[in-house]
């Protein structure tokens, strides 16, 4: 096969600094912009900062092998360049003091030569302007994951009546069939589909299992359907260390999420603490820089959490006040809440942690977050893979997609994909005709 030449974009390397080595035997070139670029962002304090001072120490490291205008041999059997020629003129009057034309220029003399060009960006835009000057033009495809092939968290399996009788009787039944660790499954009657029973599979037994939890009421919040009831029996499994809640508007994601932070850390004790974060992606226009303190400016972006809190405690403690309920809660460290910057570096142990709009996360920030949690620590990820904020993600490249498909199979996780929702009908219609 004939060798290739992939020129990277800024946001290939900001959204995996790993994205160096991600090209087999293939020669690798990197557009003096694009380290321009890379050398503006290396001072911010977010996760742009950050995988941009990554790529420098991995460039860094790189060069005691060789010359960057030479090319520099890379493990994999590849080589990386830096990109120092001058740009040529495009057929097209783009402008000159975008850094973009820039990288579309440097990318167009490599073609010009007669290489086989392959240019690598998130930017869509940026991929339609290459194309439209005839450049092959795609998006970083190796963390992507097809959506609608996504891992469900639950199948349905027809069987003989009898099996269901049997299951209902010694709550449990050997299957023959291997399933995914963790995942449910609803049994139907083939002869009569009314008649049903809901089971867990358990790799260990080689069984399905009976459910623990498809009845309990948590913070006076009962399951609706049944994939609330697999959602519960998540939750509140001891066992389960990280799990994902996918899908629409209104399912409850977030609502039986924080029931159940707060049944495991202020009624059962399991947990010292119950954190959420989230992360700060703006829907439409940015409001810009916000007064006060940091859980003041937090606060601005987390109505959401607040707005479910106070319905729970409202729901569970009728008489009291629930505005001094919920902050309480807070006053007294047992509900603390963070912006997904601040968790890097942080070792935390025992405690219940919620990320919401997990969406808006690439891969990288995904393990960043996992990797925090200490001995003792349930994780919980929410979000819909169709409401990402992130100009440089989609439903098939967002961290969320990508830790459901790696994480499948393991003992401690578990997934549900909501397709359900409950909010409200007119929420239900707007999910289905919007």
């Amino acid at each position: 096969m004939a060798k290739k030449t992939f020129i990277l974009d800024t946001n290939v390397l900001i959204h995996d600094p790993e994205s160096l080595t991600a090209f087999e035997d293939n020669t690798i070139i990197i557009p003096m912009a694009v380290i321009e670029e890379l050398d503006n962002l290396k001072r911010s304090h977010d996760e742009r900062g950050r995988a941009a001072r990554s790529v420098a120490r991995k460039l860094n490291n790189l060069a005691i092998k060789g010359k960057f205008s030479e090319g520099i041999p890379l493990d994999n059997g590849g080589k990386l360049i830096i990109d120092l020629e001058q740009k040529v003129n495009l057929p097209y009057d783009f402008s000159n003091d975008k850094k973009d034309n820039l990288i579309l220029s440097a990318a167009f003399a490599r073609q010009k030569k007669n290489e086989n060009v392959v240019f690598i960006t998130k930017d869509i835009n940026l991929r339609i302007k290459a194309e439209a000057i005839g450049l092959v033009a795609e998006d970083y495809e190796k963390e992507k994951i097809k959506i609608e092939q996504l891992y469900q968290g639950y199948r349905e399996m027809a069987v003989l009546g009898d099996m269901i009788d049997k299951f209902y009787k010694n709550k449990s039944i050997k299957i023959k069939e291997e399933l995914t660790a963790n995942e449910f499954v609803i049994l139907k009657d083939e002869s009569n589909p009314q008649k049903s029973a809901l089971a867990k599979y358990d790799t260990k037994l080689k069984s399905l299992i009976s459910l623990i939890y498809k009845e309990s009421a948590v913070w006076g919040l009962k399951p609706l359907n049944t994939e609330q009831k697999f959602a519960f029996e998540l939750l509140l499994s001891d066992n389960i260390q990280l799990l994902t809640l996918v899908g629409v508007p209104g399912a409850g994601k977030t609502l039986l999420s924080l029931a159940a932070g707060l049944q495991k850390t202020i009624d059962e004790k399991i947990y010292k603490r119950l954190l959420v974060g989230k992360s700060v992606t703006p829907v439409g226009k940015d409001i810009g820089y916000l007064p006060g303190t940091k859980e003041e400016k937090i606060s601005q972006w987390m109505g959401s959490i607040y707005d479910n809190l106070e319905f729970l405690v409202d729901k569970n403690n009728p008489d009291e006040s629930t505005e001094d309920k919920v902050q309480y809660f807070f006053d007294s460290g047992k509900i603390e809440i963070e912006a997904l910057a601040f968790l890097r570096g942080r070792s935390i142990p025992r405690q219940f942690i919620i990320i919401d709009d997990a969406q808006n996360l690439t891969p990288h920030e995904i393990k960043t977050i996992i990797s925090r949690a200490g001995d003792g620590t349930k994780v919980v990820l929410t979000g819909d893979p169709y409401q990402i904020d992130n100009p440089y993600l989609d439903a098939e490249s967002n961290g969320l997609t990508y830790l459901v498909e790696r994480f499948k199979g393991q003992k401690t996780y578990g997934h549900i994909n909501f397709k359900k929702t409950e909010r409200s009908q007119l929420a239900a219609l707007a999910g289905e005709l919007l």
